[in-house]
C-alpha cells in the first residue's frame, strides 16, 4: 500500500523527524488559507502516487494570496499520468542549501533491509546507481537486531563532515528505522533530505509503502489508503477471490496459478506478444469467478484477445469451459478468445466449448502463438 506524501510526513511528523509546516487542501480558498497560516512564499504540491509530478506541472511555488489561488486552481482538477489530482500539500518554502537521499527497503536478493544513502538527492535513487554508483551508500540491517547506531553514525558520516549535521542526520536515519519497522513497511524514503543555511535538517518529500499482508495490525494505516484507478481494481479482484495485476500490453490473460501465470506472461513475451495483465483465478475456481475474471478484463481497453490457460489440478476444466459459456452469454465478448485447458474433466470441458463454438488448443505454446496471431490481425 502507497501512502500520499501527506500520509508519510504525518507519519514521519509522529515519529519526530522534521518536515515543512504544511496541511492538505482540496479547494483553491483552502489552499489561501493554509499558505496565509503559514506564511509566504509557499510550495504548492500534487497529491497522488505517481513519480514526476514537478516536471507534469504537479509543483508549483506561490508567494501570494492571488499566486496561491491561482496555483491551487491549475493543479487541483489536472491529471497526472492518468490520475485526477484531488488534493494539493500547501507547505512553507524551504530554502535548500544541500540535497541528499536516505531510504530503507527490503533487499530480497540478501533477504534483509538495506539503508541506502546518497549525497546526490533530488532525482531518482535509481537514475543516481545507474549514472553515478559510486555515490551510493548501503548498509545492511540484521532484522533480528536492528540498525545499530554504528551503522547509522557511518552512514551520516558518509553524507556530511560537519559534526553537527552528522548528529542530526544520525537521528533522522535512527528515526527512519523506526518508522519502517514498527510500521511493517517495505520501504521509508526521504527524498530529498535536506539542509538549510542555518543548517536545519528537513524531509522534503516522504514516500512511504506499508506491506498489505501486515495491514490486519495496523488498522489506522489502512484508513489512509488512497488507491489509484489500478489499485482499485486490485482490490475489487481480491474481494472476488482473485489476484490481478494490470500490465501495459495487450493480450488479457486469465490463469490458474501464480506459477503458471508467470510463465504465460513469460510465454507471450517470448513470441513477441504483450500480456496485458496477471489474473491468477485460483486453484478452485468456479464458473462466477471466471465470469467475474472476464468483467475485470474487458474494462481494460488496450485488450485485444483474451488468452484462457488453464491447468486443471484442484481446478475443474468444465467449472471454466461453463463459466466461459455463461459469461458469453450474458456478457458483450466481442474479443477473440483462445482457450487452452488440460486436467481434471478436460474432455467434458471440450465438448462444452465445441457446442458454444469455441475449439480449444492443446498446448500451451500452441495458445500463446494463436493468441498473437489474432492481437496483430485485430
Amino acid at each position: 500500500m502507497k501512502l500520499q506524501e501527506y500520509r508519510s510526513k504525518e507519519i514521519f511528523k509522529k515519529y519526530g523527524i522534521p518536515i515543512p509546516e504544511g496541511k492538505v487542501a482540496q479547494t483553491p480558498d483552502e489552499a489561501v488559507r493554509i499558505a496565509k497560516e503559514i506564511g509566504f512564499p509557499v510550495v504548492i504540491k500534487a497529491q497522488v502516487l505517481v513519480g514526476g509530478r514537478g516536471k507534469a506541472g504537479g509543483i508549483k511555488f506561490a508567494q501570494s494570496e492571488e499566486e496561491a489561488y491561482d496555483v491551487a486552481k491549475s493543479i487541483l482538477g489536472m491529471e497526472l499520468k492518468g490520475i485526477k489530482v484531488e488534493k494539493v500539500l500547501v507547505t512553507k518554502k524551504i530554502d535548500v542549501e544541500s540535497e541528499a537521499y536516505i531510504g530503507i527497503t527490503l533487499d530480497r536478493r540478501e533477504k534483509e533491509p538495506v539503508l541506502i544513502c546518497s549525497p546526490e538527492g533530488g532525482v531518482d535513487i535509481e537514475e543516481v546507481a545507474r549514472t553515478k554508483p559510486e555515490a551510493i551508500f548501503k548498509e545492511w540491517i540484521n532484522p533480528l537486531t536492528g540498525l545499530k547506531d554504528f551503522q547509522a553514525r557511518k552512514m551520516a558520516m558518509k553524507l556530511y563532515n560537519d559534526k553537527e549535521l552528522q548528529k542530526k542526520t544520525f537521528d533522522v536515519i535512527k528515526k527512519l528505522w523506526k518508522v519502517y519497522s514498527e510500521n511493517d513497511a517495505q520501504l521509508a524514503e526521504i527524498n530529498p533530505f535536506v539542509v538549510t543555511s542555518e543548517k536545519e535538517v528537513f524531509a522534503l518529500d516522504a514516500k512511504i509503502i506499508i506491506d498489505d499482508n501486515a495491514l490486519f495490525k495496523h488498522p489506522e494505516l489502512e484508513k489512509m489508503r488512497d488507491v489509484t484507478p489500478d489499485e482499485k481494481k486490485e482490490l475489487e479482484a481480491k474481494e472476488k477471490g482473485l489476484s490481478y495485476v494490470k500490465l501495459t500490453g495487450n493480450i488479457g490473460c486469465i490463469v490458474n496459478g501464480a506459477g503458471l501465470a508467470m510463465a504465460t506472461m513469460d510465454l507471450i513475451k517470448k513470441y513477441g506478444g504483450e500480456p496485458a495483465n496477471f489474473l491468477d483465478i485460483g486453484g478452485s475456481s468456479n464458473p462466477e469467478k471466471v465470469i467475474n475474471a472476464l468483467k475485470l478484463l474487458l474494462e481494460d481497453k488496450n485488450v485485444k484477445v483474451i488468452f484462457f490457460n488453464i491447468f486443471g489440478g484442484i481446478t475443474r476444466c468444465d467449472d471454466v469451459a461453463n463459466g466461459i459459456v455463461q459469461a458469453l452469454k450474458q456478457l458483450d465478448i466481442k474479443l477473440p478468445i483462445v482457450v487452452r485447458l488440460t486436467g481434471t474433466n478436460e474432455e467434458i470441458a471440450y465438448e462444452i466449448l465445441k457446442k458454444a463454438g469455441i475449439t480449444p488448443v492443446k498446448e500451451m505454446v500452441e495458445g500463446a502463438k494463436k493468441a498473437i496471431e489474432l492481437c496483430q490481425k485485430s
